[in-house]
């Protein structure tokens, strides 16, 4: 889990890593359980090698923060959605306010509802694994 104590410092390594691979972070964010992260995509990575790098790179270093970490890993799967460019600001306010959208709603609800809006077909069984 992501908890106060780190998740700042989490999300500017994340930042970090994305700009070590050329995918420009815009914004970065999350909440206790997920985290967002708006970039620019380089020519240069295919977004599933940017995704095992983020994971791999990020999971690695939250372990030497402090023992309690010691078993933190990131779940298999990840969602990635493009975004319009012309609503890259809505996005922005969006990441930056994941605590006041998840009060309302679970990370798992929303994520469903990205999926239906967006007409991806997927099977529960392999989302949440």
């Amino acid at each position: 889990m992501i908890d106060k104590d780190i998740e700042t410092r989490l999300f500017e390594y994340l930042g970090g890593i994305c700009r070590e691979l050329e995918c420009n972070p815009v914004q970065v964010g999350g909440y206790s359980d997920h985290i967002h992260i708006l970039c620019l995509l380089s020519r240069k990575i295919a977004i599933m090698k940017l995704v095992e790098e983020i994971k791999k790179s990020s999971s690695k270093w939250i372990k030497t923060i402090d023992n309690r970490y010691y078993d933190f890993y990131w779940q298999e799967g990840y969602g990635v959605f493009s975004v319009n460019p012309k609503e890259t600001d809505i996005v922005i306010e969006y990441i930056k306010n994941q605590k006041e959208h998840h009060e309302k709603r679970t990370f798992q609800q929303e994520f469903r509802l990205f999926l239906k809006k967006y007409n991806v077909d997927y099977d529960e069984r392999y989302v949440w694994d």
